[in-house]
């Protein structure tokens, strides 16, 4: 294994959020009505949209202000939802790093999350790290990739990258990267 292996987060690293029942009564809505705001604004809030301005939007939606107290309250119940690490890919960064594997992250995710990952013992494994929140471009564009590649200062084609969206998948390729859809630690072994 040669060259750079790149990560996504979401549902690669962690699993699914559980934070939406949650997050749907501390605005006091039914998770039916609740969930698909938060999706639908989710990919600005990805880009790089605050968190005031992510909450207000849902709130708005649904009838409901949001104020910056009450958008703090649903940061963090979120970052929570998305901080559920698996044990099994734990497993497989920490054997890529102790091998000498050169690792970075990239996710679509928001700077609020981002701080909070930056603190995370996980991300020690990682070398260069890309939050689309931090840079304002986001999976699937061309553009985000584009950046990755930079970062790293190897041709596209020195990356294989893991994501659990085929449109990531399309798009990282689309770019040159080696790019697989995340089917768990072990298929990414049998990969690498």
């Amino acid at each position: 294994m040669t060259g750079w292996v790149v990560f996504d987060y979401g549902e690669v690293i962690c699993g699914r959020t559980t934070a939406l029942p949650k997050l749907a009564a501390t605005l006091g809505v039914p998770l039916a009505e609740f969930e698909p705001q938060y999706w639908r604004l989710r990919d600005a809030y990805d880009r790089g949209s605050s968190d005031l301005e992510y909450w207000g939007g849902i709130g708005e939606a649904l009838g409901v202000p949001v104020d910056e107290s009450t958008s703090d309250k649903l940061t963090e119940i979120d970052i929570r939802g998305w901080s559920d690490v698996r044990e099994s890919s734990l497993e497989l960064l920490a054997g890529l790093s102790a091998a000498g594997v050169p690792l970075a992250l990239l996710s679509n995710a928001p700077s609020s999350f981002a701080r909070f990952a930056e603190r995370q013992d996980w991300m020690r494994h990682f070398r260069v790290r890309v939050f689309s929140g931090d840079v304002g471009v986001a999976k699937p564009d061309a553009e985000i990739f584009e950046l990755l590649v930079a970062r790293l200062g190897v041709p596209a084609g020195d990356c294989v990258f893991f994501d659990d969206r085929q449109s990531n998948v399309e798009g990282a390729r689309a770019a040159g990267l080696r790019a697989h859809l995340w089917d768990g630690a072990e298929a990414a072994r049998a990969v690498l």
